[in-house]
């Protein structure tokens, strides 16, 4: 049989300093109700055109949490943390600007630290990402503790 053999890099294959690009996506009025139906958000400023208007944006905004599920989706289409990645143990979220229905974003990722774990086998790559919109507008950033694994 044949093994299956992860395309992810490995934690020795991560430095500071570089950086990778995903490809881009749009948002649609399909992605916020979805988003809503599944976590119950169905806050006006996602929902509901009318009270949308009359707010600060003045048109309906998605959610923050769905930006950054689909940065986090954009990050596991690179393919670089796929079947080497044990756990993403942090994340720390900052909304920087609305993310309205119609935009294109991709990530930015930044390799900020790499530190192996004393219990071998593995380390922690902490990497900041960007969620950016087609002004090239940063919409969300993240910064993000990923525990990987080390080559065998």
């Amino acid at each position: 049989m044949v093994e299956y053999i992860p395309k992810g890099l490995y934690f020795e294959d991560f430095a500071v300093g570089q950086e990778f690009m995903t490809t881009r996506r749009t948002f649609t009025d399909t992605d916020v109700v979805n988003f809503a139906c599944l976590t119950g958000d169905f806050n006006p400023i996602h929902i509901d055109e009318v009270t949308a208007a009359a707010g600060l944006f003045k048109k309906r905004i998605a959610h923050g949490l769905l930006g950054v599920a689909i940065m986090n989706g954009q990050m596991n289409q690179l393919g670089i943390f796929e079947g080497t990645t044990i756990a993403k143990a942090q994340d720390t979220n900052r909304y920087k600007a609305p993310l309205f229905i119609g935009d294109t974003v991709s990530t930015l990722i930044k390799i900020v630290e790499v530190k192996l774990s004393s219990k071998g086998g593995r380390g922690t790559v902490i990497v900041d990402t960007f969620l950016i919109n087609q002004r090239e507008e940063i919409v969300t950033e993240s910064s993000n503790v990923i525990l990987m694994t080390c080559r065998k």
